[in-house]
This record gives C-alpha cells, structure tokens and sequence, in this order.
C-alpha cells in the first residue's frame, strides 16, 4: 500500500547499479483492479521496446510481477520478489485485515485470480524472517513456486527504504541474472 515515492531509495540502489529504472507511476497501490494486468503490460510496452524486463516487485507489487509474468511472458526476463506474500495462505500474513479494508475485497476473492505456481519466467524471492508484516513461509515460497530464495534479514519496510537493504537487494539480482543464466 506504498506508491513510487516510497520506493525511491531502492530505485537509487538498482539505477547505481547499472539499471535503467522506471516507477509504475500508477499512484499508489492500495488494490488490483481488474484492468491492472493490461495496465501493467502497457507500461513494459512502453519502456521495454522489444526486449524482455527485469521486473522488481516489493510486497503486493511482487504478486503483480507474478501475474504479469504469466500475463505476458515473452516480455519478462525475470521477476524478483522483495517480501511478497506469493505462498501459502495471504491470512498468514499480519495485514490482511486492513488489506481487505482498503482494497474492498476479500483476500480470498481478488480481482486477479492469484496463482502460486512459479511463472515461467526465471524468479528471486527476497525474503526476511524480521519482515513482520509478510509471513517468511509466504514470502520464501517453495521450491516449485520459485528458482531462487535469498534471506535478507530486514523489515518489510527495508527493502524499498533502508541503504544497506536495497544495495543488497541490487547485489542479489545481479548475483542471480549472472549465476542463473539469465543474460
């Protein structure tokens, strides 16, 4: 339930560590909408070209990255989670109450039918057992919902704002572009 200015230390992080960054400039993001998907691919549509995007995920952003992967794969490299409740049960996570109250829907009822199956696109889960918002089964998944898992030991909020959390967060994608054969 952040948008593009929350996140603007982990998108120094990635852009000094050589990545073209671009913000989903969609406002902030509270709920899925059932057009979200089709949002989404316009927006790699227009930043990607004709090549495949690295898309980076925190939190509900990384179930977006999910669903689009399956969405549109040819037009995704990888998708990189950061503390995303993927796995499991979404009421294992300590939000979902209020989830429910801003987004008007049910966690068991989205908009977006929600898929724990790995997308077929190469995946990074970054995950913290000190998340404490997103539970670390749900945001670790399992072996068959991703290809790599990696603890970061931050909070939930960390990953997008903390210098140390987001420079390793930059580390950990580009270990696992260059390790996994991605390039």
């Amino acid at each position: 339930m952040a948008g593009d200015r929350t996140c603007i230390e982990l998108h120094r992080a990635l852009g000094e560590a050589g990545w073209r960054v671009h913000p989903w400039r969609l406002g902030l993001n509270k709920r899925v909408e059932p057009d979200t998907l089709e949002r989404l691919e316009r927006c790699i549509d227009r930043i990607g070209g004709k090549e495949p995007v690295l898309i980076v995920g925190w939190s509900l952003g990384g179930l977006y990255a999910r669903e689009l992967a399956r969405h549109c794969p040819a037009k995704v490299k990888a998708v990189v989670t950061l503390g995303s409740p993927f796995s499991g049960s979404l009421r294992q996570n300590n939000v979902w109450r209020l989830y429910e109250w801003v987004a008007g829907h049910s966690v068991d009822n989205p908009p977006v039918p929600r898929i724990t199956d790995k997308p077929p696109v190469p995946t990074l889960a970054l995950w913290s057992r000190r998340d404490g918002i997103v539970a670390p089964r749900s945001a670790r998944g399992l072996p068959l919902e991703r290809d790599r898992e990696v603890e970061l030991g931050c909070s939930h909020m960390a990953f997008a704002i903390s210098k140390n959390a987001t420079r390793r967060v930059a580390r950990e994608i580009e270990l696992f572009l260059n390790d996994g054969g991605v390039a």
